[in-house]
């Protein structure tokens, strides 16, 4: 399979997957706790997962059908684990659920930030505040390492439009 052939295979795929799918496959408890469990391989009875969560047999196929289809669970030997992009989603949840046990710290740092404007904090004051309010290193460094580098957004942007093209060629719009 050349190159070429491999992409035009994908392509379909690729263009189902995008953040809103990939947030609606985790929308609700019971599809995150499935998410969960497969991170860590689910290998539990189906009907005993199905029983703890109140899922019919329809519902716990329907959600584990959509974690499939969004790329981030795969079945293999009647097991289910996070696919290589599935265990960069768990990593995301991971810090979101950080940013959740911090949220009251950070709403801390954002009144102390919005403060009037004859108070303004220098760096050394802000990473100072920063480091004694929150404990995890993943979120301090998000907090004193924010920078949107618009080269990085111009990569991205130029990543989507080839992404776009090679759609709307698979649809059979040439440019």
């Amino acid at each position: 399979m050349t190159a070429l052939d491999y992409y035009w295979s994908i392509l379909p795929q690729m263009a189902s997957i995008s953040i809103a799918s990939t947030l609606k496959a985790l929308s609700d408890d019971k599809s995150l706790v499935l998410f969960n469990m497969a991170a860590f391989i689910l290998t539990r009875n189906t009907a005993v997962v199905m029983n703890r969560l109140g899922l019919a047999r329809k519902q716990y196929y329907s959600r584990m059908n959509r974690l499939i289809d969004g790329g981030l669970v795969m079945r293999k030997s009647s097991k289910y684990f996070l696919t290589s992009f599935g265990k960069v989603v768990y990593e995301s949840q991971m810090l979101i659920g950080q940013a959740i046990e911090n949220y009251w710290m950070l709403k801390a740092i954002d009144s102390i930030e919005t403060s009037p404007p004859d108070h303004d904090l220098s760096a050394e004051e802000r990473k100072r505040i920063i480091d004694a309010l929150i404990e995890s290193n993943n979120i301090k460094n998000i907090l004193l390492n924010h920078k949107i580098r618009s080269n990085q957004n111009d990569k991205i942007s130029q990543i989507n439009i080839k992404l776009y093209k090679l759609f709307m060629c698979y649809l059979g719009i040439f440019f």
